[in-house]
């Protein structure tokens, strides 16, 4: 299975790099894209992604940085890349409201506006295991405030399995949500620093050996962990990293 690093970074753009935005390839079912930060319609294009073969879009919380490019993926599939195939968008609960109100925010009555295409939003249970677009899904809660659950997202498909953390300080929850995982893609803030919300780089390997999975890459790093990367033991995320796992 192909996964490609379209946006590796943080809210305020370190390293120069793209808001948070992973493509999963499949061989059935579309492709998927893993959160959409604000900057993804960029990364998209620079890439040379095709929007029209993304089926679904997997959410893990209501930050700018990670579902604030869904207005423009959506104007761009009604008003540029013309989609007529399915779109379903899958999330924390309060993902249908809040996205409404993104879109009133950025590009005023585009909420009055029918999709050409068939469009769903999902919001997805707190451990419940759901079939989104030929994936199952589990979401693990994560301690982030956003304003609604922030979910770390396990998920199942073409018998692989891939764990987002999404943003989170340490919390038990992530052995669970990461164990035995063929690829575990973790956010690692800082190098050893603690701070509330988000979990540094040393914390998590200390923990990795519990959580047990088949590869581990880190990603959304902080300018001071960036400028560490050598000191990094374990795969780290770049901007157009490709993955076959």
């Amino acid at each position: 299975m192909r996964l490609q690093f379209l946006g590796s970074g943080d809210a305020f753009g370190s390293g120069g790099r793209f808001n948070t935005c992973f493509h999963l390839e499949r061989a059935a079912h579309g492709n998927v894209l893993i959160d959409c930060g604000a900057t993804s319609m960029v990364a998209i294009r620079k890439w040379g992604i095709e929007p029209n073969d993304i089926s679904t879009i997997l959410v893990s919380h209501l930050h700018g940085d990670h579902f604030g490019g869904l207005p423009f993926f959506l104007l761009d599939a009604q008003l540029v890349s013309r989609r007529t195939t399915p779109l379903v968008i899958a999330g924390p609960p309060g993902l249908r409201e809040r996205l409404a109100i993104l879109m009133e925010a950025m590009f005023a009555g585009s909420t009055a506006i029918v999709p050409r295409y068939p469009q769903e939003i999902r919001e997805l249970a707190l451990h419940e295991r759901a079939e989104v677009g030929g994936l199952a899904v589990t979401p693990y809660l994560m301690k982030h405030y956003s304003g609604a659950p922030s979910y770390a997202l396990r998920v199942e498909t073409e018998g692989k399995v891939l764990t987002y953390s999404g943003d989170t300080e340490w919390v038990e929850e992530l052995v669970p949500a990461g164990r035995d995982a063929d690829l575990f893609i973790c956010e690692a803030y800082f190098f050893d620093k603690v701070m509330k919300y988000h979990v540094d780089y040393t914390t998590l390997m200390k923990h990795l050996p519990r959580i047990g999975a088949r590869r581990t890459i880190v990603t959304h790093m902080s300018a001071e962990l960036l400028d560490r990367r050598d000191e990094i033991a374990c795969e780290a995320a770049h901007d157009g990293l490709v993955v076959e796992f």
